[in-house]
This record gives C-alpha cells, sequence and structure tokens, in this order.
C-alpha cells in the first residue's frame, strides 16, 4: 500500500474529561467518518467513553514531552496523517511541535510558542504596538519588587504558562508583592513544561474581562463568539461563571476585533482554534493572553447552545486545511455557573437539580472525598456547575441564581493548610467513568 492509498488519519493528544469535551468530540468523529477519516488518541488515560469515537487509542504519559513525542511518532510512522488536535493547556505546545513536524495544519511554531508562553505573548503584542501594560518576568522576589516599582502599582503577578486563572493574584503595594508572588510562583511549580518556576508581574488593567473563541484559517482571524466573564474578588482572579449571547455587540465591534486579528497576526497563527481573553479598558481593549486551543469552563458547549456554531466542526475543518463556516444559526443566550464552597472543605456529598427554568446541564465536578481548598491554599475547588440558556441575559443570570440554589452540598470544614505546604491542585475531579 503506497503512503497516498493508506486512509488518512485525525491525530488528536489528549481528550480532557468526559464531561468537559466529548460534546466536542462526537461532531468531530461524525465529520471524520463523512470524510473516510481514521481517527487516533493519544491520552494518558486508559480509555473509556473514549472507546467509541476512536479507531486506536495509545497509553503514553503525554505530560513528559519524551514519551508523548515517541507515542505520537509511532503512529504516524505507520499511518498517514492529515491533522492533528489538541485541546488540553499543558498539551499545547507540544502538539502544535507535532503538528509542524508531520506538516499538517497548525498554529506554526512561532504562533504555539507565542500562546503558551504568557512572555512571549506581552513582548511580542508590545512590539506590535498594540496596547498592552508594562511586564517582567521575575524568579526572585527581588527582581518581582524592583519590576512592580519600576511598572508602578497596583500590579498582577502569575505563573509563566499556567490556565484558568490559577496562581494569579492581585497586589496594590509592595506590602502585598511578597505574599503574591510567592502564590504565582508556587503556582508555576505544578506547569510540567519548559516555563516552571517563574512568574511574570504586570501592571494592573482595571474593566471588564471577557473571552472570545475564534478560528484561524491560514492567518485570516474568524470570531465565533463572546463570554463575558465572572471572576471572584481581588486579590485572586478564580472563573466563577460565563455568559455567551448570541447578539453580543462587541462581535460587531470593530476596534476589538481589529485588535484581535493583529494580535493573532503578530503571534503568528497559522491555523487552529484560540481562547482569547481580553479587558475592555478606557484606552481601548487589552489583550491578557491568546491561549492556542478552545476555551475551556464549556464555554465552546454555552458558544454550540447559544449561537448554533459547533466548536467541533470548527476545529475539525481548520485542523484539516478547510475554511470554517462561523456563521451563527441560533440567537440566545447561554451561561454557566461554578459551585464553590464557602470555606475549605472536606467534599461529602453533592446533589444537582434534575430540572428548572432553562436548565441545559448540570453536574458535580468532584468525587465526595475530594478536599476542596480555596486560594491561596488551592485552585479550582468546584463542587458542581449548572448551565442555563433564555431568550436574553437577565432572564439567563436569574436563572442561574435559581439553579444554583438548587445544588445541595454536604461537606466537613477542614483547618487551613500548613504554612509550608506546596501548592497543590484538588484532587477527585470527577470523570464519571474515571
Amino acid at each position: 500500500m503506497t503512503e497516498e492509498s493508506r486512509p488518512g488519519t485525525l491525530l488528536v493528544i489528549g481528550s480532557g474529561l468526559k464531561v468537559y469535551r466529548e460534546y466536542l468530540v462526537a461532531p468531530i468523529r461524525r465529520r471524520a467518518l463523512a470524510a473516510g477519516l481514521e481517527m487516533v488518541l493519544v491520552n494518558n488515560l486508559k480509555p473509556t467513553w473514549q472507546r467509541e469515537y476512536f479507531d486506536e487509542i495509545a497509553v503514553a504519559n503525554v505530560f513528559d514531552t519524551e514519551a508523548l513525542n515517541a507515542a505520537a511518532r509511532e503512529v504516524a510512522a505507520r499511518r498517514r496523517i492529515v491533522g492533528l488536535m489538541c485541546w488540553d493547556e499543558p498539551l499545547v505546545l507540544d502538539a502544535g511541535l507535532l503538528a509542524a513536524e508531520f506538516g499538517v495544519p497548525g498554529l506554526s511554531v512561532p504562533g504555539v510558542r507565542g500562546c503558551r508562553d504568557k512572555q512571549r505573548t506581552r513582548a511580542e503584542l508590545t512590539a506590535a504596538g498594540l496596547h498592552q501594560p508594562g511586564f517582567a518576568l521575575t524568579t526572585t522576589v527581588a527582581q518581582a519588587k524592583a519590576a512592580a516599582a519600576r511598572i508602578g502599582y497596583p500590579v498582577v503577578l502569575k505563573p509563566r504558562a499556567m490556565g484558568a486563572s490559577i496562581g494569579v493574584v492581585f497586589a496594590a503595594d509592595e506590602a502585598e508583592l511578597e505574599t503574591a508572588f510567592r502564590i504565582a510562583l508556587s503556582a508555576s511549580e505544578v506547569d510540567p513544561g519548559p516555563y516552571r518556576a517563574s512568574a511574570i508581574v504586570e501592571g494592573y488593567a482595571p474593566g471588564p474581562e471577557i473571552s472570545v473563541d475564534g478560528a484561524v484559517h491560514k492567518g485570516e482571524y474568524l470570531p465565533m463568539f463572546v463570554a463575558r466573564k465572572h471572576s471572584s474578588d481581588e486579590p485572586y482572579f478564580e472563573e466563577v461563571g460565563h455568559l455567551v449571547d448570541a447578539a453580543d455587540p462587541l462581535m460587531q465591534d470593530r476596534e476589538l476585533m481589529d485588535t484581535l486579528a493583529r494580535a493573532h497576526r503578530a503571534l503568528g497563527i497559522e491555523d487552529g482554534i484560540t481562547h482569547s481573553e481580553i479587558r475592555l479598558t478606557d484606552r481601548g481593549p487589552l489583550v491578557i493572553e491568546i491561549n492556542g486551543r478552545l476555551g475551556g469552563d464549556l464555554i465552546p458547549f454555552l458558544g454550540r447552545t447559544a449561537t448554533g456554531i459547533e466548536p467541533g466542526e470548527v476545529l475539525f475543518d481548520v485542523a484539516t486545511g478547510q475554511r470554517p463556516d462561523t456563521r451563527p444559526t441560533r440567537r440566545a443566550v447561554a451561561g454557566i455557573r461554578f459551585g464553590y464552597p464557602e470555606r475549605d472543605c472536606l467534599l461529602k456529598k453533592v446533589t444537582v437539580p434534575a430540572e428548572a427554568p432553562g436548565l441545559v446541564a448540570a453536574a458535580p465536578m468532584a468525587e465526595p472525598g475530594t478536599v476542596l481548598r480555596l486560594p491561596p491554599g488551592g485552585y479550582l475547588a468546584r463542587h458542581s456547575f449548572v448551565v442555563c440558556e433564555a431568550v436574553d441575559t437577565r432572564t439567563c443570570s436569574d436563572r442561574l441564581d435559581a439553579a444554583a440554589a438548587l445544588v445541595e452540598l454536604e461537606a466537613e470544614p477542614i483547618g487551613p493548610p500548613r504554612a509550608d505546604a506546596p501548592f497543590a491542585m484538588p484532587a477527585g475531579l470527577l470523570d464519571v467513568d474515571e
């Protein structure tokens, strides 16, 4: 059998949890079957729900670059790879480099490095003349203090390469800086990649925060939907909910869309889907970061519910070199609300509503026995989520309030972590089949 006669294969790096990502995999599988393509998954867990969607599953430690590369290259040696997908933040860099190695559409080497490395993002966007805060990469408290004095307070400290606002801390003045630096640096050490053990200090930009999920085809930026972000109070910026309105006027905001297009060009992003986070400041849109993947927190699910755009199909198109159709086919509003405990606790039981006005989905997010710690002892201490839809934003927000109030939590309060305890991600995140 010649190379050209072998069936084409779509290679997927990491599946994610069922509750967060199955809604993406199902339409990708449908498109692959229609195109006569096979699908292979390289994943770190033994397959369960994934079996339904993939022709082959290779189990490897995908968080180890050498192990991931070896597994992917072994697949490529006996299959004709025509596309590569990845939507898991810690794996985006390695996946992007593999796409370039295999000669299939991808973010590009400069593009994926610019997305994954927040320091490089700032440098590239600043050099391109885009509105950006002052910033500095630091590895010591002394460096952080000097940078903050130069930039001017208040500042934000964050790991060089993490997601979900993990380790992002606000410091109003020098008295708060040392603790903020320690928290950001500790969070950065969780990252298995090359950007660990460093923290970025940057000027704080006040204003509402949004995210925009969009596709990029041969360098052309194609926005899909805007999500309005709801975060916890300072000094931490944990994301507690999102709202997507198909009729959001920001989708027609020329300054915002021009800023996003310029930012993608500046980073050298060629093909893929990105999740951009932006502050709407009094000086105009400020790009906080551009992630080389679909949004987390079920934002693409909200986008699909509100607009009718199928993110999985868009991802299939850009991964296989086709220009996607990102025109909305629905006009609705969808939102998500995450449940957090009031204090650090040991989770005993969580019950989510089966019915509520406008309820689209609800699920536990942690297993009984999970320790949930709020910042700075831990992050993502979510016990549940609810998703609702409506015809307008006010009604959707009211429905989210009502649905969230129906969540029942049984938990045992626990004491604070030891002062010298290392930063830890919450254990026991629930994937019902794993």
